[in-house]
């Protein structure tokens, strides 16, 4: 019986620190951006954005501006940084005067998300040459 209670005790302790980071990865962040930009299919007004996944595990991300005369969902892909991130942020790839965003950080985790190229994306691509759009990094924080 005390082997039983012991063991079901682990089980349940190893699940509950293995759940912890996914958890904590699905936090909310906040960041004022100070261009409008385009997520998948939309283009959103400068403003502070409210970024978070969908549901724990969902592979859909809602942004949201904080006063909430926008938003959208989109779908997302895991991401690998290879190392804790120090800081929460929002990546976006720039080509001229557009701005798409491209990744979305969480501090202390590993795994972020990345968006997709959309199609405006790839046609702004083709029309610069190819050429590596510039990255533009703004710091968010969890809420």
């Amino acid at each position: 019986m005390k082997n039983a209670f012991f063991r079901i005790t682990g089980i349940l302790a190893l699940a509950f620190v293995a759940a912890t980071p996914i958890v904590q990865a699905q936090q909310p962040v906040v960041a004022t951006i100070p261009f409008a930009f385009a997520a998948g299919k939309m283009t959103l007004p400068a403003g502070e954005y409210r970024v978070e996944k969908l549901a724990q595990g969902s592979a859909m991300l809602l942004i949201r501006r904080t006063d909430r005369s926008a938003a959208m969902i989109v779908r997302s892909n895991a991401a690998d940084a290879g190392s804790r991130q120090t800081q929460s942020k929002l990546v976006f790839r720039r080509f001229g005067n557009h701005y798409f965003l491209s990744q979305v950080w969480v501090a202390g985790y590993t795994q972020g998300s990345e968006l997709p190229e959309s199609a405006a994306e790839k046609e702004l691509a083709l029309r610069a040459h190819h050429k590596t759009p510039d990255k533009v990094t703004i710091v968010a924080r969890l809420i």
